[in-house]
């Protein structure tokens, strides 16, 4: 029974990285509309597609219990900001034509996330999580040179989505994922409304136009399932993530940028000069480097669990 439950969020898992790998075509065909005017649209869809979720499944207990803890509330509405700008920075880099950037950003990700937990939860870092993280500072240095200017997509990115996980942890225990994305898509709603005034009023509005560019039904539908992409991905992602041991889903986490580096060369046939290889080169030895690590430590980090759960009489899964 276990095993067939561990291929199960093995399927979730992938499933879930691999529409996240896919929505740089999605955001493509979203041209001409613009970065503000495709999150906007996505932070509203995926509130309507989260309260038609909790309306079928009965579960509004769980939204009033997280939305009456004032600091969870706080917590959120700090992560909601945050994953607004990722948003916004990953649609722009799509839209510009920088999707190879959004690939470095997600890679180097899990990097920025240890880095931040020494600095902010003071965790010690093993010797091989240090060579890791040397080596993608290496790899950031390189890319910047050949650039000629640091790439801040990347590194928004990184940091945007590393500080974004943090704070999810912090409330992991009291927050489940449909509930959580609820409250993050509500806290961004005023504004994204907002959002969708200034375009409109600017005539820049693509939604509902109808002209020379050739939009039509399809792209309004296309706009309006970035929510359902969106919502669909985190709760499969979830699911699997229940069933899978926290190794296994880290190194399902490079599916998606893996995909946005493939889409990028060989798809959008982005420019990639020889120094932009190298070090994107250096980056795969950093995750190597990284997953090694996580690999060879996790024996101890079950067992951790175990015992966390033994001495609570209860399982390590969401209250909620």
């Amino acid at each position: 029974m276990t095993e067939a439950l561990d291929r199960r969020g093995l399927a979730y898992g992938a499933s879930a990285y691999v529409v996240w790998g896919l929505f740089p075509i999605l955001m493509a065909a979203l041209k001409p509309a613009g970065a503000f005017e495709i999150v906007a649209w996505r932070a509203l869809s995926s509130l309507l597609v989260c309260l038609a979720i909790l309306a079928a499944l009965g579960a509004w207990r769980r939204l009033r219990v997280v939305a009456q803890h004032r600091p969870t509330l706080l917590r959120l509405s700090a992560a909601s900001v945050l994953i607004a700008i990722n948003w916004g920075v990953m649609v722009y880099a799509v839209v510009t034509d920088r999707v190879a950037s959004t690939s470095l950003g997600y890679y180097i990700n899990p990097l920025i996330t240890v880095g931040l937990s020494v600095f902010l939860l003071r965790e010690r870092l093993r010797r091989l999580q240090v060579v890791a993280i040397a080596l993608g500072g290496v790899a950031v240095a390189v890319i910047a040179v050949e650039m000629g200017e640091l790439p801040w997509i990347s590194l928004v990115l990184a940091c945007s989505f590393a500080l974004y996980s943090l704070i999810k942890k912090g409330v992991g225990d009291r927050v489940d994922a449909l509930s959580g994305l609820t409250v993050e898509t509500a806290v961004i709603a005023p504004v994204a409304l907002g959002v969708l005034w200034v375009v409109g009023a600017q005539g820049d509005a693509t939604f509902l136009a109808r002209g020379a560019d050739g939009l039509g039904w399809w792209h309004d539908i296309m706009m309006v399932a970035t929510g359902t992409w969106t919502a669909g991905a985190l709760l499969v992602f979830a699911a699997g993530a229940r069933r899978l041991p926290l190794a296994i889903t880290g190194m399902l986490q490079y599916i998606a940028p893996s995909m946005s580096f493939v889409l990028a060369v060989w798809y959008f046939h982005e420019d990639m000069p020889t120094g932009r290889w190298i070090g994107f080169g250096i980056v795969w030895i950093a995750l190597v480097v990284f997953s090694v690590d996580a690999w060879r430590v996790r024996p101890v980090s079950r067992r951790r669990a175990a015992g966390i759960a033994r001495a609570s009489e209860q399982p390590v899964t969401e209250p909620l």
